[in-house]
């Protein structure tokens, strides 16, 4: 991942010698998404409506629109559609493909089997590939399938918010370049602003990201781009669109509006949002999640606790609990004693792990202080764990100073 190393957070414990002097009991939601809003977010969301079909809000949407293509790293047109992430795979799938298209779908979790299955509902011959949870697929795998198949795309997600699991996605956006008629399509719902994913670069047709995620807005907002490549296929895709139907939203779009009325707060929102994306710059924002991403990291090692994703992602990090604790009870109680709002496992990994969010309006006060929770509700259980929490208050204090140094 980005080997960027972020500038000390302004609410910081550099100087603190508790955590409740500075965190003051304040809900936190650590979550893989929705996040913790940026207080300028929060104010942005308080201002009083505005229409969306009136020369400022235009002025707004304009700005927005032009700027993501930043955080997208493209140089093709963006879109916003008012609807969660899911909509915005719906979307990548409707305005690509047709009916009877085969398609090759990377399961790894949860979120590629929605994807995989939203496929076959719309009528496309879907081949899964199934990939042990926790593990990232084998780019030779995908190979050896293109060399031997006829794909019209190929579904991945960048991060499998189930498992924390980060995909090859260069690696497999090179090798689908090579097929003319093939299209990689990419979820990348919890990794766009989270980490670098460079459309343009590494070759990838789709990618869609939602508002909840490193946005840090609330869920509302799903934003798609499409290369030149899939762009070719807008005409020809006949699976059912209506709502998402990028055609649509093309011709609105180039007279300054959306195609159905605008989600007007979120889109102020997002305007704000970029403004501190290019205050801070993209690269300190990836090096600030990736920098809390290695601080968890660090704490389960000493904690004698594995992570899940043997290739694990930056947007959100998944722990494997102690034998016998059991995850969802650990979870509730962190929200019932401390505030905390962390999620637990799905399917074959519930009870099993936590999943802890790296993105969003975080501080290190906020990290250390779950830290300091997680230890307690763990030992709660009855499990012995190396450090008790002050021993983690000064273990971690000192991590971070020496990532700092």
């Amino acid at each position: 991942m980005s080997s960027f190393k972020a500038p000390p957070p302004k609410n910081s414990l550099q100087n603190s010698d508790s955590f409740d002097s500075e965190l003051g009991g304040q809900y936190s939601l650590l979550a893989p998404g929705p996040v913790n809003l940026h207080p300028r977010v929060r104010e942005v969301l308080s201002e009083p409506m505005m229409h969306h079909r009136i020369p400022a809000f235009d002025a707004i949407l304009a700005r927005v629109l032009k700027r993501l293509k930043n955080v997208f790293a493209t140089e093709e047109r963006v879109y916003l559609h008012t609807s969660t992430g899911t909509g915005g795979m719906e979307s990548l799938l409707v305005n690509t493909l047709s009916r009877g298209d085969r398609v090759l779908a990377i399961v790894s979790g949860k979120f590629g089997e929605r994807w995989a299955e939203m496929a076959r509902i719309f009528g496309c011959d879907v081949e899964e590939i199934a990939v042990p949870w926790g593990e990232a697929v084998n780019p030779q795998i995908i190979s050896e399938k293109l060399m031997r198949g006829n794909y019209k795309a190929v579904l991945c997600q960048a991060c499998e918010t189930s498992t924390g699991v980060f995909h090859p996605i260069k690696e497999l956006g090179n090798l689908v370049s090579v097929y003319e008629d093939t299209l990689f399509l990419v979820d990348g719902i919890t990794a766009v602003g989270a980490f670098p994913l460079p459309m343009d670069e590494w070759h990838i047709d789709g990618l869609v990201a939602g508002s909840q995620k490193a946005f840090m807005l609330p869920t509302g907002l799903s934003i798609v781009s499409f290369s030149q490549k899939a762009q070719k296929c807008f005409e020809k895709a006949n699976l059912p669109r209506f709502y998402f139907d990028i055609r649509a939203e093309q011709k609105a779009n180039a007279k300054g509006e959306t195609f159905f009325s605008s989600n007007v707060i979120l889109v102020k929102a997002m305007d704000v949002v970029l403004d501190l994306f290019e205050d801070k710059g993209i690269p300190a924002l990836y090096a600030e999640i990736h920098r809390r991403a290695e601080m968890t990291r660090a704490f389960a090692q000493k904690q004698g606790m594995d992570l899940f994703a043997k290739r694990p992602s930056d947007s959100l990090t998944a722990i494997v609990l102690p034998t016998g604790v059991d995850s969802q009870k650990v979870r509730g109680e962190l929200e019932k004693k401390d505030n905390i709002t962390l999620m637990g496992g799905q399917d074959q990994a519930k009870g099993k792990i936590l999943r802890i969010g790296h993105m969003g309006y975080i501080t290190d006060v906020e990290m250390l202080n779950l830290f300091k929770n997680l230890t307690l509700r763990i030992q709660d259980e009855g499990v012995a764990l190396p450090l008790n929490p002050n021993e983690i208050e000064k273990a971690m204090k000192n991590w971070i100073g020496e990532y700092r140094g």
